[in-house]
């Protein structure tokens, strides 16, 4: 039913930005949170940020300073801006959707993040 489409990975190099954006099939006014996931090659999927209903932005450690989440209700759209790339975020970044505070949870196909020399 809800389907959610990434775009915007690629290949950069250290200290690059790339800006990967969300896409729903569904509108997002209501929806309690969306994310951003990532998961490297070995690894195990790992939260990025998280923007809730009421606009709070939670990061992890390793991004913080680095990477902003945004949203766009008018789009349906979610945003990702990571400057100041890294090797250590290489990973396929996964957009997620939490419908309600009790679960009920949608994700995206991914989209690769490349960083390297």
């Amino acid at each position: 039913q809800v389907q959610l489409v990434e775009s915007g990975g690629g290949f950069v190099q250290p200290g690059g930005s790339l800006r990967l954006s969300c896409a729903a099939t569904v509108t997002i006014f209501s929806t309690y949170a969306m994310g951003w996931y990532r998961q490297a090659p070995g690894k195990q999927r790992e939260l990025v940020a998280v923007i809730t209903l009421g606009e709070t932005r939670d990061y992890a450690d390793s991004v913080k300073g680095r990477f902003t989440i945004s949203r766009d209700n008018g789009k349906n759209a979610v945003y990702l801006q990571m400057n100041s790339l890294k090797p250590e975020d290489a990973a396929v970044d996964y957009c997620k959707l939490q419908r309600a505070a009790w679960g009920e949870d949608f994700w995206g196909q991914g989209t690769q993040v490349t960083v390297a020399s």
